[in-house]
């Protein structure tokens, strides 16, 4: 009886010990099981939430990516991103493209692969198949960055079916207006500005303004009709005796890929990539069923229907007539025309605009501009695939930009190695790019000693090895520039 009185007394006493050690680790538990996915990344940094893409909006900004039935953006939870075919609408083979990849090959968007398969992903997009062939016969690779281009727009053939992530875009071309609110708060210079000349339509410089000390109005050796006019910047459009008053709601030009960057960053955005903007252009005509030649269509000899939805050359003979069918011989204002299905404005005509990415002597430009045919029989057809390139410092009176901003994601940590333990030195540069390298206090005592160092630490095996122990310090994991963006 008495055994059996201290056994339960015992049990009593032991149980709230018991369940208090418990709590802990329950509670634990259910934290995890309440947290998104409670899962850790391969380096153990925990994973925060998606922001929800429904709470971001951007005042004069279009949100592109996949909503649900009921009209709601879909979340980073799931593959929010979208699938076209990319490239000039002159080409029927999209057709074939469309049966033969889209419906049966579909093509797994970048952050679907697994990260050490990513790298050898992202090289065999870039370079595809070897399909040069070399005057002997042999099979040598594309030059990274190497795109067929169509002769009579300029656009990217043939057609392939690409992925993008979502994304928001200006939905209009960036006007002198705002251009002139940049310059006043940083007292920005453009790259016009510096060299003291830009490229400006033969026809519409004054001819005052010609003389023998404004560079003679000398031709673009690309471009026989574009001639450098002294003092053509922004705020001249077409020279000294010119000026942007009364059109500060017409597209800037005369800013170059360096300039259409710096104003992007002021305004806490980008560049779009390329792959961006046309899928913004089509605005949902992106299978073999519904594209279009044109933004408003298929009626590529109508000069009459192109007038009322784009600022294009017209029927006349470039570039002594323009008969200014649309209202405009030069730019025109960037809400002149209806917007596209998506609602952006001037995708096509007007002026060309710079995208991210290309090589600084060849950057690419999409859109068209007022120069430009519906045919291709002189300039560029202004198409939606409409495409060229031209070197990054080019100043011309027809190219202008939009900007663009990749929607919040969450952000991700991982754990990595101290520098100086990685690399035993500080590597220093110079304004003239010299390196110099200087050893780091105190590593040669951790990494590196002599014989008679070895034998001590053979006696030590515990000093050996936390002499050898590599620190670790988490921080935020920079995210990745998928190739789907440029």
């Amino acid at each position: 009886m008495k055994s059996l009185f201290l056994s339960t007394f015992f049990s009593l006493l032991i149980a709230p010990i018991s369940s208090l050690l418990a709590t802990p680790n329950d509670a634990h538990v259910t934290t995890n099981t309440n947290n998104h996915n409670g899962d850790d990344d391969e380096w153990g940094a925990n994973l925060e939430d998606h922001p929800d893409p429904n709470d971001e909006h951007y005042d004069g900004m279009i949100y592109v990516g996949k909503h649900d039935d009921n009209g709601r953006r879909l979340g980073f939870d799931v593959d929010n991103g979208f699938r076209y075919i990319f490239g000039t609408s002159f080409d029927d083979s999209h057709k074939e493209i469309e049966e033969n990849d889209l419906l049966h090959h579909p093509l797994r968007p970048v952050h679907d692969i697994p990260e050490h398969e990513r790298e050898q992903a992202l090289k065999q997009r870039r370079h595809k198949t070897l399909t040069a062939a070399t005057a002997e016969g042999k099979i040598v690779p594309k030059p990274f960055g190497y795109v067929e281009e169509h002769p009579l727009d300029g656009g990217a053939v043939p057609p392939k079916v690409v992925h993008v992530d979502p994304f928001f875009l200006d939905e209009t071309p960036v006007t002198n207006k705002d251009f002139g609110k940049f310059v006043r708060a940083t007292y920005y210079e453009t790259e016009a500005e510096k060299y003291g000349w830009s490229f400006v339509l033969e026809t519409m410089v004054d001819p005052s303004t010609r003389s023998d000390n404004d560079l003679n109005h000398e031709a673009d050796p690309d471009a026989e009709h574009w001639v450098a006019v002294a003092g053509a910047y922004w705020r001249q459009p077409e020279g000294p005796k010119s000026s942007y008053k009364y059109r500060e709601n017409h597209p800037v030009v005369h800013v170059s890929h360096r300039d259409a960057a710096e104003y992007c960053k002021w305004v806490g955005k980008r560049l779009p990539g390329e792959r961006e903007w046309e899928a913004a252009a089509r605005a949902g005509h992106y299978g073999p069923s519904n594209r279009t030649l044109f933004a408003w269509g298929d009626a590529d000899d109508d000069w009459e229907l192109a007038s009322k939805h784009a600022n294009l050359w017209g029927p006349g003979v470039f570039p002594t007539e323009n008969n200014a069918m649309d209202g405009f011989r030069a730019t025109s204002p960037v809400k002149n025309y209806p917007p596209n299905a998506l609602g952006f404005y001037d995708m096509t005509g007007n002026v060309w605009e710079w995208q991210r990415g290309g090589k600084h002597k060849a950057r690419i430009v999409r859109g068209g501009s007022f120069v430009d045919s519906l045919d291709g029989s002189f300039n560029h057809a202004a198409t939606l695939g409409a495409r060229s390139t031209v070197h990054g410092t080019t100043t011309t009176a027809n190219i202008g930009f939009r900007c663009a901003k990749a929607p919040k994601r969450r952000t991700e940590y991982h754990y990595v190695y101290h520098d100086e333990e990685l690399h035993g030195q500080l590597a220093v540069e110079d304004q003239f790019g010299r390196r110099d390298t200087l050893p780091i206090q105190g590593w040669e005592d951790q990494h590196s000693w002599d014989n008679e160092d070895e034998e001590e630490l053979d006696d030590e095996p515990m000093i050996n090895m936390q002499r050898q122990e590599r620190k670790k310090k988490k921080v935020v994991k920079k995210r990745e520039l998928f190739s789907n963006e440029l």
